[in-house]
């Protein structure tokens, strides 16, 4: 007799359950190498037709594993069967390569047999293991498959050859096990033919099922992923494994159904169009009785592409979209720093947070650059200036060819050149005028500045957190009133010399002590007027260290990303002035800090002396800015009360109550003087 020759299952792995592995290892595993559980499927074995010679040819008995391997209730296509693996990550490839792969294997081993005889299942008969280790920057995949089977001694033999089970058990009743298993499908089932009724049943099922069914009539039945005519698939091997262990008197012979058959054959094709196949097999000669249970050796190790005992690798960078890598990759440095630093950072938050950069000068280059190391997805720029030589230096979203002809707008230069960098991002630029105090409109400009306000005020309502980069006082203070009356997250950057302020602006709302803070209009007694007429070269260009721009535009960004961390967000409380990085944890009040640290009212950076200051301005209620009397004109009086302040000059301090303050301290000082005269005369 011939011994039988087992296909060896060949693992087919769905580039999807590579993305699945890649969002596993980085949201959840992190550093942790801790086993899983992981699912696959495998079908009834399948073959092609030659087109020129006509031929047969059958395909590998392949389990599939899929995005949804990881999954708790994974999705099990029709007619397939569901396998049950364990998966272990390795951190390194050191450790993939020095892992105790004999013990992982035993282990598994040890699982399937106890399930044998113990819980007297055929559930774990199909148990694999999966080791691997993912070279995330690289996007290659170190992986190896051992599907375990025991190895019987003496080998199992077949009895005469393998025939289409049509010719042994007939038509009729291949057709009633086609039909109960497409009604149910069992991955090992008994077959019983009684009363002219053919009848299947789970294998576990054995001395019920077959009690009074002579053993030359009993049939054991698996779903068989191999199409090879004369090689059941693997799956058979702890089946026989199984049966010898509960059942030793299979040993002289059992009749095995190979079922290949998802679909009966069509109606008036020949006999043969079953595809099924059946033989009895038996142990060899010199078969003895078995110790006592006792767990026979195993094999099943998948070999490599070079037929070597050794795992493969799976190269996805070449196949991968370029824009899909670079989505997963942007955001690597970010979650690599949940593993071990900030379990808890809310990187969601941060990434879907809209964010609207006023201003694509130096500093809005920066800030944009360092939003997108965030993670950021939603930067829109607003700006009516275009690309000027002296530009592509100092800011980094532009160069030598967007000066040509005259420049290309910078708003809509610089969200190009974002997506350039970065596809998935969501950046957008507006060529767009804000109208100021201190600069009247003529009535021919009145629709046009209206149009822009009413533009402006869409962006606003848009977005969640504005920016305040422009190069003049007065340019911030429209959108300093549009940012308190919508109640936005709004960051001011402002840079001297050596000198630099990034502040927030305090929620409209005060807190429980009835404080609030301030804006950038707060700590002045006058207000915003024109500031651009009548300067020098070096007045009307930015003059300041080349180093400072990005300082302040990275503080302003991680300014934002710890507001977004702490529990009130925009209500987060300033620590009390004068707190640094060097003071103790213990001399903070509770609730001033978020997850990366303390959130500032005010920080003045003094580069001259490398140190920065943090500062808590509260609100001033004449504030031309922010002042509940500001914000209730806007929202009363709309564009008409934003074109007073834009064209007369006392309207703002008259509105909020500073010009009767700049009154009383003049006279005050003219009582002071009269004062001193008098003690001079004397």
């Amino acid at each position: 007799m011939t011994i039988v020759q087992f296909a060896p299952f060949q693992s087919l792995v769905q580039p999807a359950f590579w993305h699945a592995l890649t969002n596993l290892k980085i949201d959840v595993l992190r550093l942790s190498d801790d086993a899983l559980p992981v699912s696959a499927t495998y079908t009834t074995g399948r073959a092609v037709k030659d087109r020129e010679s006509g031929k047969e040819i059958a395909l590998g008995c392949n389990l599939s594993v899929g995005g949804d391997a990881f999954e708790d209730s994974p999705q099990v296509p029709h007619n397939a069967v569901l396998a049950k693996g364990l998966f272990k990550n390795f951190n390194t490839i050191e450790d993939f390569k020095n892992a105790d792969k004999t013990a992982l294997f035993n282990h598994l081993t040890d699982e399937i047999w106890k399930s044998i005889t113990v819980d007297k299942s055929t559930a774990l008969l199909t148990r694999f293991l999966l080791i691997t280790f993912a070279d995330l920057k690289k996007y290659k995949y170190f992986y190896w498959f051992a599907f375990p089977a025991f190895a019987t001694k003496p080998a199992w033999e077949i009895d005469g050859e393998w025939s289409g089970a049509h010719e042994a058990l007939g038509d009729d009743a291949l057709s009633a096990i086609q039909a109960q298993l497409h009604e149910s499908l069992h991955p090992f089932f008994l077959v019983r033919t009684k009363d002219g009724k053919t009848e299947i049943a789970p294998v576990e099922e054995y001395d019920a099922f077959f009690a009074g069914i002579p053993p030359e009539q009993r049939t054991i039945g698996f779903v068989d992923p191999s199409a090879q005519p004369n090689n059941p698939g693997w799956p058979l091997r702890n089946l026989l494994a199984y049966l010898l262990a509960l059942h030793p008197e299979v040993a002289h012979g059992v009749r095995i159904l190979c079922w290949r058959d998802v679909d009966p054959p069509a109606p008036g094709s020949p006999a043969d169009g079953w595809k099924s196949r059946f033989g009895v097999v038996k142990q060899g000669a010199g078969a003895a009785a078995p110790a006592a249970l006792e767990k026979p050796a195993a094999v099943g190790w998948e070999k490599n592409i070079q037929g070597k005992l050794g795992p493969r690798v799976a190269d996805l960078a070449p196949m991968m979209d370029p824009t899909r890598l670079a989505d997963q990759a942007v955001d690597l440095n970010l979650k690599l720093m949940r593993w071990r630093i900030l379990p808890a950072l809310d990187l969601d938050k941060v990434a879907n947070t809209r964010c609207l950069l006023l201003g694509a000068g130096t500093l809005g280059c920066y800030v944009a650059r360092t939003l997108m190391g965030w993670g950021v997805r939603t930067i829109t720029f607003v700006d009516s200036a275009r690309v000027s030589f002296s530009n592509p230096v100092r800011q980094p979203l532009f160069d030598f060819e967007d000066c040509l002809n005259g420049g290309k707008p910078k708003a809509a230069c610089a969200a190009e050149k974002l997506k350039k960098i970065f596809p998935g991002v969501n950046a957008t630029g507006h060529n767009l005028s804000i109208p100021m105090p201190g600069h009247p409109i003529p009535p021919a400009s009145v629709a046009q500045a209206k149009k822009d306000v009413a533009a402006l005020e869409a962006l606003f309502d848009a977005h969640d957190a504005v920016f305040l980069l422009m190069d003049s006082r007065e340019s911030r203070w429209l959108p300093t009133v549009l940012g308190a009356a919508k109640g936005k997250l709004v960051l001011n950057a402002a840079l001297g010399f050596d000198t630099f302020l990034v502040m927030r602006h305090g929620a409209r709302t005060p807190d429980a002590q009835g404080k609030r803070l301030g804006c950038y209009y707060c700590n002045d007694i006058v207000a915003p007027t024109d500031s651009l007429t009548d300067r020098t070269l070096d007045q009307m260009c930015t003059v300041t260290r080349p180093g400072l721009a990005s300082i302040a535009a990275s503080t302003a960004v991680e300014l934002l990303v710890s507001m977004l961390q702490h529990p009130e967000g925009i209500h987060a409380p300033a620590p009390p002035p004068q707190t640094s990085s060097s003071s103790g944890d213990a001399a903070l009040p509770p609730g001033t800090e978020s997850i990366l640290g303390i959130v500032p009212h005010q920080l003045r950076g003094f580069l001259a002396q490398f140190r920065n200051v943090p500062i808590v301005g509260p609100a001033y209620s004449k504030c031309t800015g922010c002042s509940e009397t500001v914000l209730k004109a806007y929202e009363t009086d709309g564009f008409d009360m934003l074109l007073r302040a834009f064209n007369e000059t006392e309207f703002l301090p008259s509105l909020t109550g500073l010009d009767k303050l700049y009154e009383e301290a003049q006279a005050t000082l003219e009582n002071d003087d009269f004062v001193d005269a008098e003690e001079d005369d004397f």
